[in-house]
């Protein structure tokens, strides 16, 4: 059942003095878009019939095939929380259609939504995710451009007066709980600046919506506090970077088929078979979960970051760890990704990996307890532990070897996706960055 009716939310929409209402989407390299439509134009969004030119949107079509419509979830129509003077704003959040009334290959939220279909196909009724992301907030200049000024000095957990971006935190909290999220915790990071909200998991395509959500009010509340907020994984040398880990798990009705009471560690085949099937295509779905040249530039040793491609119940130095929680709260954690991702086809490329897992009943390897940097090169090669990829284009090459994860994109988001990643990796690698002229320019 949806929470909504269309007469429903003409009639809200009516009472609350909603003027305009913006028809929101999500590119294939993660940007929300929207189009803004007058309270005039609701009822024509809502019987499917707005659209758009799709050759403007980056990864979508070509020109002479422009023409896209948006069908709005109806279960997404929120009003937002900050109005003006001429009344309030409401949003739907929509899929991508052709013309002809077929859901457009490359639309992220509808690649999502096939990879969920095959994962009911095989008796599962709900991927639930609960995702951490964290985030930095810095210092806007007297033009409210971003600076690389930090405004706290705090560190993991510290409260105000070292903590400075208190305020503006609870005031993120605030508004998002005015909008229905479920906020369960919120706290400062390990690194100055850093920040973690974290909000209660729900089924995956609800959990990306909500994703997307997040950071439009983290941006939004955090310049009212003359601060940017920035999802950029690493944007300053020699602290940590930010991580959205992922809580993941799979239902069969009211039954979590992560969980065997019987297990010594309380897991089920069906949850080791989906953890294998995630390190067995770890190497490959990093460019997905980690879709930026600044991604690798956390995934190294002695930040915290999951750099090798492991498991434990017991330490937090793999990639994959498992939470103390039992009975429905069974999960795995997936420590890999970032905030950068695409949160639909990074929820897709992880369930795809794991029902592969099942499919083919994988068994992981030996789960590694000890602190994995501490580890020598020779000790983690003994014990067949992989590193995630170096850099983007590493990265790239693995997903493309990948059938599995290619056939989950779909040929329109894997071409468009590679093409454009590879541009970013060359034009990164033709700079002439900083870091070389302070080491080489006096040198030779």
């Amino acid at each position: 059942m949806s929470r909504f009716t269309k007469e429903e939310i003409l009639q809200i929409a009516d009472e609350k003095d909603v003027k305009f209402i913006r028809l929101q989407f999500t590119d294939l390299f993660g940007t929300i878009k929207n189009v803004e439509i007058p309270r005039s134009q609701l009822e024509k969004a809502l019987d499917n019939k707005i659209m758009f030119d799709g050759s403007s949107i980056e990864g979508f079509v070509r020109i002479e095939e422009s023409d896209m419509y948006l069908y709005p979830d109806l279960d997404t129509w929120l009003i937002l929380p900050w109005s003006f003077e001429e009344g309030k704003i409401a949003r739907l959040i929509c899929d991508v259609y052709m013309p002809d009334g077929t859901p457009f290959s490359g639309d992220p939220r509808g690649i999502l939504k096939r990879v969920l279909k095959e994962a009911e196909e095989m008796g599962f009724t709900a991927f639930n995710v609960g995702p951490e992301p964290e985030f930095f907030l810095f210092k806007t200049n007297a033009d409210g451009e971003a600076t690389l000024d930090l405004n706290d000095q705090g560190g993991y957990f510290d409260l105000a007066p070292v903590d400075l971006g208190e305020n503006c935190r609870r005031d993120i909290v605030l508004t998002l709980e005015e909008m229905g999220f479920e906020i369960e915790a919120s706290h400062h990071e390990v690194a100055p600046g850093q920040h973690e909200i974290d909000f209660k998991y729900a089924n995956a395509v609800t959990t990306a919506d909500n994703i997307q959500t997040f950071k439009l009010v983290v941006k939004s509340v955090a310049r009212k506090h003359n601060l940017h907020a920035t999802f950029m994984p690493k944007p300053l040398h020699g602290i940590n970077g930010s991580g959205m880990h992922c809580h993941v798990s799979l239902f069969r009705g009211k039954e979590n088929a992560f969980y065997n009471e019987k297990d010594p560690l309380g897991l089920s085949e069906t949850a080791y078979q989906f953890m294998a099937g995630l390190l067995a295509h770890a190497r490959n779905f990093a460019a997905i979960t980690n879709p930026t040249v600044n991604s690798y530039k956390r995934l190294v040793p002695g930040y915290e970051a999951p750099v090798y491609v492991a498991w434990s119940s017991k330490n937090r130095s793999p990639m994959i760890r498992i939470p103390a929680a039992r009975g429905l709260s069974t999960r795995l954690e997936v420590r890999n990704p970032d905030p950068s991702t695409n949160p639909y086809l990074a929820l897709a490329v992880l369930l795809k990996a794991g029902l592969d897992g099942i499919k083919n009943k994988m068994t992981p390897p030996k789960s590694t307890d000890r602190n994995i940097y501490k580890m020598g090169d020779m000790e983690r090669i003994e014990a067949g532990i992989e590193t995630l990829p170096a850099d983007l284009k590493e990265a790239i090459e693995n997903l493309k070897s990948d059938e599995i994860l290619c056939a989950a994109l779909g040929d329109h988001a894997l071409t468009h996706f590679v093409e454009a990643k590879e541009i970013e990796w060359d034009i990164y690698r033709t700079q002439v960055h900083q870091w070389e002229r302070d080491q080489y320019i006096h040198s030779y």
